[in-house]
């Protein structure tokens, strides 16, 4: 089967940004995906959320400016915490030939990992992109949720340990993400 790539970019609107921990350097890390996906010929498709606040055709509801669609780019409107779920996104990728996805956004334990997962169970091999993930701030002893770095490294470490007999997982940073299929890579020298 040949080698097919996609980038994904969840729900990283201004409104979520704005909660976002660490969106400044998340945002870079995407933003520097999208340009290395668009010049290998990579597609990077949108996700959206709308609902609870995230009304279309608001300021907060509009993708962050480094991060925005370029025309032609497929964008994906959902209302829950998985993208694939009553979406175009299983259609998108299949017309695309995907076989592998990026996965990056908004928030870590809830769109990136519920969204991750059901790629895994939908027979896509998986990246999840380990310093192109955030979720929201939250101050130490602060509640329910794992302080942010705690829960971004606490999922990273999680895909480096699952297993999905079949799917290929890996957990890289965005400077050491290669579009290329992975045997057609160089081992580090």
């Amino acid at each position: 089967m040949k080698h097919a790539p996609a980038l994904l970019v969840i729900d990283m609107q201004n409104a979520l940004a704005a909660i976002a921990h660490r969106a400044r350097e998340t945002v870079a890390v995407i933003a520097g995906l999208q340009a290395r996906a668009r010049a290998a010929g990579v597609p990077v498709i949108t996700v959206q959320h709308h609902g609870n606040g995230l009304e279309p055709g608001t300021d907060g509801w509009r993708v962050v400016p480094e991060l925005a669609p370029d025309d032609g780019e497929s964008v994906i409107s959902k209302t829950s915490a998985d993208s694939f779920l009553d979406t175009g996104l299983d259609a998108t990728l299949t017309a695309l030939g995907t076989t592998e996805l990026l996965v990056t956004g908004f928030a870590t334990e809830i769109c990136v990992d519920t969204t991750a997962r059901q790629a895994l169970s939908r027979r896509y091999d998986l990246v999840l992109v380990a310093d192109g993930h955030t979720t929201s701030v939250r101050e130490a002893g602060g509640g329910p949720y794992a302080e942010p770095d705690a829960s971004v490294a606490h999922h990273n470490e999680i895909f480096r340990n699952l297993d999905f007999p079949g799917r290929s997982i890996r957990v890289l940073p965005g400077a050491d993400v290669d579009f290329r299929p992975p045997r057609a890579r160089r081992p580090p020298a």
